[in-house]
């Protein structure tokens, strides 16, 4: 008896059984729902050490920012793709997106100060040079240089040491700027200090290394957006990567509206202003520009995107460094230019110099054709004879006047120019 009752339960019992797994596998999510989960396996970034840079430190940049990469706070715009690669590593320049929360993200500008090739030909030169071998340790091989001894050695930053950079930022030194590379270099902790003692080694040949290959983001760190100053803002470095502030190259506004290429203009006449005459009295020259120099921010507002081609001049010290000084080279001279490359000389410099340049280099493929007569033949007039050089120096500041009288009233106020709207409205500055 008990034999016949539990059989038919059995029966019953394989049936409903039987019913369950058909019914899962006709239905994949219900199957997925009621199957144990597997482990969440988060999608990993492989960043190679050599991608970044940070196989050659301490020949390098900086690794404040690293962690932001390595915790996916940075993202390169090609990770938003389900593919999940990396970008070439030989470009110079990358779009990312950077965030503080994971929440909100906004844009980034990912830079190499030199192209992988021209840090490969260094790397290489760096070996073959002092060690007489194709391949070292970078650190190991700077760190015996007649240079860097002496940077161990010192308790302040002087001209000597920094005698025959290729920067044009370090042509000219003054004490004072020198002081203030030291006081506000970002890679390391802030000690407000004009001496090196909170540098460690490691933290020296870090900066001596910049300096030799690109001045732009210690520029960026010396003088900051925040106080008022044209440069996109530093947000730190990992292995040969700088981190910025986005901005658009002013190439990609050649094309722009008449009103849009006025403000523009403006802005551009602004910065050169405010770069000859500004409260440090510091006067900052240009030794080239193109149509990458110059960059703009979403809000509008003007920057000068690439600072590796700013000269200096202390109006307040001069220059502590005679011309004849300048002439002495070493590997640290030779990391991203020809060795043989002259100097200009800080006495050559004058107030034009920068606004002949953007004159002849810039403002034709803003302005040219952009207005109605007679305006538009006026401006044309104007940067014909600015290309020509213009006069004397002491005629710039009166030539630029004329220029922004001209471009002013033709310039709107509404909301694409973020960056003084609706300030405009209520302004006679605009």
């Amino acid at each position: 008896m008990g034999r016949w009752t539990c059989c038919p339960c059995s029966r019953v019992a394989d049936s409903l059984m039987l019913l369950l797994v058909l019914a899962l596998s006709s239905n994949p999510s219900t199957a997925a729902t009621a199957s144990p989960s597997a482990p969440h396996i988060k999608p990993s970034y492989s960043f190679g050490r050599t991608f970044l840079g940070l196989d050659k430190c301490n020949a390098c940049i900086g690794t404040s920012i690293c962690k932001k990469f390595f915790k996916e706070e940075i993202r390169f715009d090609t990770w938003l793709s389900s593919h999940l690669k990396l970008p070439p590593s030989y470009l110079l320049s990358y779009s990312g997106n950077y965030t503080d929360d994971a929440k909100s993200w906004r844009l980034v500008d990912i830079t190499r100060l030199t192209s992988k090739y021209r840090h490969d030909r260094a790397d290489k030169r760096i070996c073959t040079s002092l060690l007489k071998t194709k391949t070292c340790s970078l650190e190991r091989a700077l760190r015996r240089t007649h240079r860097f001894q002496k940077w161990l050695r010192a308790k302040r930053l002087t001209p000597d040491l920094v005698q025959g950079l290729s920067s044009p930022m370090l042509r000219c030194p003054s004490q004072r700027l020198l002081d203030r590379i030291v006081r506000r270099y970002a890679e390391v902790p802030d000690a407000g200090s004009i001496y090196m003692d909170h540098l460690t080694d490691q933290d020296k040949l870090r900066l001596l290394y910049t300096l030799s290959v690109n001045s732009h983001p210690i520029l960026l760190q010396i003088f900051p957006d925040v106080e008022g100053w044209p440069f996109p803002r530093y947000l730190g470095s990992c292995g040969r990567l700088v981190v910025s502030a986005s901005t658009r190259p002013l190439r990609d506004f050649y094309g722009a509206a008449p009103e849009v290429a006025a403000d523009l203009a403006l802005q551009l006449l602004a910065i050169l202003r405010f770069m000859g005459t500004n409260d440090l009295n510091y006067f900052f020259y240009f030794t080239h520009v193109d149509a990458g120099t110059f960059g703009v921010f979403s809000n509008g507002h003007l920057f000068i995107r690439d600072a590796s081609t700013l000269g200096i001049i202390d109006k307040e010290e001069g220059s502590q460094m005679i011309d004849g000084q300048q002439e002495y080279k070493d590997i640290f001279s030779c990391l991203t230019v020809d060795c043989q490359s002259a100097f200009v000389s800080c006495n050559s410099i004058r107030e034009k110099h920068s606004l002949i340049m953007v004159c002849q280099e810039l403002l034709p493929k803003l302005l040219k054709g952009k207005f109605l007569q007679p305006v538009q033949e006026k401006i044309d007039s104007f940067l014909q004879h600015c290309t020509d050089g213009l006069t004397d120096d002491q005629g710039v500041n009166e030539e630029v006047a004329k220029l922004a009288e001209l471009l002013k009233p033709l310039r709107s106020c509404d909301s694409r120019f973020a960056y003084r709207y609706p300030d405009c409205k209520y302004s006679d500055k605009y």
